[in-house]
């Protein structure tokens, strides 16, 4: 038998923050923070993405990305190039070592995770997918 919605909700919600906490760690001993964490991650596949794409999936107002990623940039972590597409917009991309940092990053998370054991990574995965999907396409949520 399926949790109650809320039920789910909040057990999603436990798990995230829980989740949270032991990146923020890790990322705190690095001297990085989530949210330029999640622009890292982002630009880990080498296809370079807008600044609206890494604001959506960063989950920060544009003029907070726009301060962070000046930061990255100053920090030789990340670069931007006008888009050979369409030249009004700007593509940003890791450097060489942005793309050091981020493995070195990525290797202290999944060290931190390592311990939980879940080897259902890829069911997990799949399911909170079609949820985000079912989600993002729910009408009735938007206000």
């Amino acid at each position: 038998m399926a949790p109650p919605p809320g039920d789910l909700s909040l057990l999603l919600t436990r798990a995230e923050r829980l989740m949270a906490r032991r990146v923020r760690t890790v990322l705190d001993e690095l001297g990085h923070s989530p949210d330029a964490w999640r622009v890292l991650s982002t630009l880990s596949d080498g296809a370079g993405h807008t600044m609206t794409e890494l604001a959506d999936r960063a989950f920060l107002p544009p003029a907070t990305l726009t301060k962070l990623v000046d930061h990255l940039v100053d920090d030789n972590l990340v670069y931007r190039r006008i888009d050979p597409i369409d030249r009004r917009r700007i593509r940003a991309y890791l450097t060489a070592r942005g793309r050091a940092t981020h493995d070195r990053i990525d290797s202290a998370v999944r060290a931190a995770w390592s311990d939980l054991g879940t080897s259902d990574d890829a069911l997990l995965a799949a399911l909170l997918t079609r949820l985000v999907d079912a989600l993002s396409g729910a009408a009735h949520l938007r206000v």
